[in-house]
């Protein structure tokens, strides 16, 4: 746990122009307030009352969900199952209740920053090797999705139940009754639904996807089809009266372990009784005048999104447009950096030690910083020395390639705040389904290869091991410790360059959240700066190629979920790209 007070009186002490900074802000502020003139007329007008809480969420039905939770009392975290329940039916390709997340929750009264892991776990059985074929060489990546091979026990519900347990307000069975409803009564097919069930090839492969998600007639769901779950009904309502033991110790997690051990795969009962959500450490790191937290191993999003703001600060991002090229360049340079460390370095901190505190070192991002070249291209980026801890021989792993994950930021009446992105990895995870959900695939999110070049992998799969992760939920604080934005993002290992962009956006470019998070993504994993197809980005890529950048123009399906704080007013934004909303009170 951390306090935002005290981490801000820390890092006040280590930087006093940090300090002068802020106080100028301040006083500048009061300077400059102005009284309006008595000889004028003054018209009184009653303002329309700001929002007291505000929900983001990738689908409307969810959104929906949790604002009537907090329409009837709930906080924040109620909100958030209750968000997240809706989302294992409405949005199945993407997370449930057969996968896992990451929550960030702050705590208005208290001020705490509290972070919690319900990451997937490996199998007790699984091998270094599980992932390769007979002749030693990486197995076909779909070939290791699809089935059972790639399923790890899921943490959602598990992680969700123990934070209910200390910071709930309403009853956990509460949190259900949307999603019950829903799934029993049916949900309309949106567009994106129908349009991923029919460019998907392997939902036939098994009977109960096939079933579920195709008509008798052989022809998949299609837009505008009420779609009913009465499976997913049943197991929602056993889990809101049983809590997640049904889940985890139930009868459920006997047909989850007959399930995959049926396609091939390892997950057991007992990996199902023993599975334990955890609380971790928070990472935070100033940038500028505010204070960015985000999530610690075993993902990797709040590390790296930290390291490329904290090599940012020396530039004056706020002189440069959003579609500069001179932006995306030292923007771009960062991540390579930034990558190039999250690579070989990180994975779950409680099989191997991760250099946290040497990467989020200011005196280590500097040196890095440093190695940005002002007008030209730096090519591939290898990693720095970020500790002792780095001095072990480590070789590194590429970046996963799932993509199927959601997003959650809300806002409670009270202030306290949550951040949550949770995941089943690839879409349709392992296209195995199980009382209506479907099990992920997040094993395949290791590194195939446990070693490269002789040296072992930080990411390589081990019995009980989290596989390390992209996610990237964010909490953004003010000087004075106030909560100015959540914001976080699906999108796979691309999630780090999605929530950059719109941080420097807000903070540097003065952006409202809604446009900073639709503006153009681009992305550089340390392989070349990708920018989004169809945007006005496609115009700088000769610019960027003459400064010797590798430039490719590639989708980019972020789904952004924010909200903005200024002055008490809550300001939400929502992503275009997929059909996520934001809800309040009004």
């Amino acid at each position: 746990m951390l306090f935002v007070g005290k981490y801000f009186s820390k890092a006040l002490n280590f930087s006093f122009r940090f300090a002068l900074l802020f106080l100028s802000v301040l006083i500048n502020s009061a300077c400059q307030t102005t009284k309006p003139d008595p000889s004028v007329p003054q018209l009184k007008t009653a303002a329309p009352a700001p929002p007291k809480f505000m929900v983001s969420s990738a689908n409307p039905l969810a959104a929906q969900a949790g604002r009537q939770i907090l329409l009837s009392g709930g906080n924040a975290i109620d909100a958030a199952i209750a968000t997240q329940m809706v989302l294992t039916l409405v949005e199945p390709q993407s997370s449930g209740i057969g996968g896992g997340a990451f929550l960030m929750y702050f705590n208005s009264k208290t001020g705490a920053i509290e972070s919690y892991d319900g990451r997937e776990t490996a199998p007790s059985t699984a091998s270094p090797d599980m992932f390769l074929n007979s002749e030693g060489k990486p197995l076909d990546f779909f070939k290791a999705v699809v089935g059972g091979l790639s399923v790890g026990t899921p943490g959602l519900l598990r992680m969700l139940e123990n934070v209910h347990k200390k910071h709930g307000k309403l009853p956990w069975r509460q949190l259900f009754e949307s999603a019950i409803v829903l799934a029993r009564e049916g949900f309309i097919v949106s567009n994106r639904l129908a349009n991923l069930i029919a460019k998907d090839r392997f939902l036939t492969k098994f009977p109960e996807t096939k079933k579920y998600f195709y008509r008798a007639t052989g022809k998949p769901r299609a837009k505008g089809e009420r779609l009913k779950n009465p499976l997913l009904a049943n197991t929602l309502e056993k889990i809101s009266i049983e809590g997640a033991d049904y889940f985890y110790k139930g009868e459920l997690a006997s047909e989850i372990a007959k399930k995959v051990s049926a396609n091939s795969g390892r997950l057991s009962v007992s990996d199902l009784n023993n599975y334990k959500a955890k609380k971790r450490p928070p990472v935070c790191l100033p940038y500028r005048k505010w204070l960015v937290c985000g999530m610690g191993p075993p993902s990797s999003g709040g590390i790296t999104t930290l390291q490329i703001l904290g090599m940012l600060q020396r530039f004056n991002l706020a002189n440069l447009g959003a579609a500069s090229v001179r932006a995306l360049h030292l923007i771009s340079e960062a991540s390579a950096l930034a990558f190039a460390d999250r690579n070989t370095y990180i994975a779950d901190s409680d099989f191997i030690p991760v250099p946290v505190g040497g990467m989020l070192d200011p005196s280590y991002l500097q040196r890095r910083a440093n190695q940005i070249p002002v007008f030209t291209a730096g090519g591939k980026r290898y990693p720095g020395m970020p500790g002792p801890v780095a001095n072990l021989d480590l070789a590194p792993s590429l970046p996963s390639k799932g993509i199927s994950t959601s997003h959650i930021s809300i806002v409670d009446s009270d202030g306290n705040s949550i951040s949550m992105t949770s995941s089943i990895e690839n879409a349709f995870g392992s296209r195995l389904m199980v009382g209506g959900f479907l099990l992920n695939n997040q094993l395949t999110d290791f590194s195939f290869m446990p070693t490269r070049n002789g040296a072992p992998v930080a990411n390589k799969i081990a019995p009980g091991k989290r596989p390390r992760s992209s996610m990237a939920p964010t909490l953004v604080f003010d000087g004075s410790g106030k909560l100015v934005m959540v914001i976080g993002t699906p999108g796979g290992s691309r999630i780090i360059g999605y929530v950059v962009k719109t941080i420097i956006a807000v903070l540097d470019w003065k952006f409202p959240i809604n446009k900073a998070i639709n503006l153009p993504n681009f992305t550089n994993r340390n392989g070349g700066i990708e920018l989004e197809r169809g945007t006005q980005l496609e115009t700088l890529k000769i610019k960027l190629e003459a400064m010797g950048h590798q430039v490719k123009l590639v989708k980019q399906n972020s789904g952004l979920q924010g909200i903005f704080i200024e002055n008490e007013i809550l300001e939400g934004g929502s992503d275009s790209r997929r059909e996520g909303v934001f809800v309040t009170n009004q």
